[in-house]
């Protein structure tokens, strides 16, 4: 069997980048995706020198309707059969939704719904057709109630997460695996670019990037359909979904000021 190759968006930092170095630690190739290619250029030679992989960089910004069909494209040209595709790239913004700016919304459900739709739905079939490998959709506990004063970030995720699932079953006996990886607070960019570094979320202890993104990558390996790192989150996703909605919310709209 050939060597897998993955493609992984949102490759630049956090999650991403910790997912791209333990696929590169068990042999992948890799197509690492993001908007700062100094970032992607700077860990491609560190996978290449440490694992002796083939690692493609490609600059995109997946706010951009067209950059899913053009990263196809040249996936394309360039012959390169993706195995593996990880939708990790995505974004939060803090603040009433009848505030925020409207455009920074709209690339908020381009970014965390429609690019990752896209590319799915671009790169599936050949895996389908392959009869090998898989989907590591990265969404979030967030998706599993709603969220005042980040009203959009939660609805996208809780798309991710429904996506997520029905793929699942849908591709069940295909020999591909649909994960769907939901982290709770974590240290990356994330808090700093939805400008949430005060909020009550993130002084609650966050969870390291690499830590899970080595669950994520367990489970995905393993064919989990739902991953949710660490039992806070465990627990307070599932207290989401069997516990009444106005609960949720409220704790929620504590949690995000």
């Amino acid at each position: 069997m050939s060597t897998e190759t993955a493609l992984i968006t949102g490759a630049s930092a956090g999650i991403g980048r910790e997912l791209a170095r333990l696929f590169a630690k068990d042999g992948s190739n890799l197509v690492l995706v993001a908007r700062r290619r100094d970032r992607l250029e700077e860990l491609a030679a560190e996978l290449r020198t440490h694992n002796g992989i083939e690692v493609r960089v490609l600059a995109a910004d997946l706010g951009r309707s067209d950059a899913p069909q053009a990263i196809a494209d040249a996936l394309g040209r360039d012959g390169v059969a993706i195995d593996v595709l990880v939708n990790n790239a995505g974004f939060g913004a803090l603040g009433m939704f009848a505030s925020l700016d409207a455009d920074r919304q709209m690339e908020m459900i381009q970014v965390n719904v429609a690019a990752l739709t896209h590319l799915t739905r671009l790169l599936l079939p050949g895996m389908i057709q392959r009869r090998r490998g898989g989907v590591l959709n990265v969404a979030s506990t967030a998706g599993f109630q709603a969220g005042p004063f980040l009203a959009v970030y939660y609805a996208t995720k809780a798309y991710v997460i429904s996506l997520s699932e029905a793929l699942h079953d849908e591709l069940a006996g295909e020999g591909v695996a649909v994960t769907c990886l939901c982290p709770g607070p974590t240290v990356t960019e994330f808090a700093a670019t939805a400008k949430m570094e005060k909020s009550r979320m993130f002084s609650l202890r966050p969870m390291t990037a690499e830590k899970v993104a080595q669950i994520g990558y367990s489970g995905f390996r393993r064919g989990k359909l739902l991953v949710i790192p660490g039992w806070l989150n465990y627990l307070a996703a599932t207290g989401a979904r069997l516990g009444p909605r106005s609960i949720a919310r409220t704790i929620a709209r504590w949690l995000n000021q």
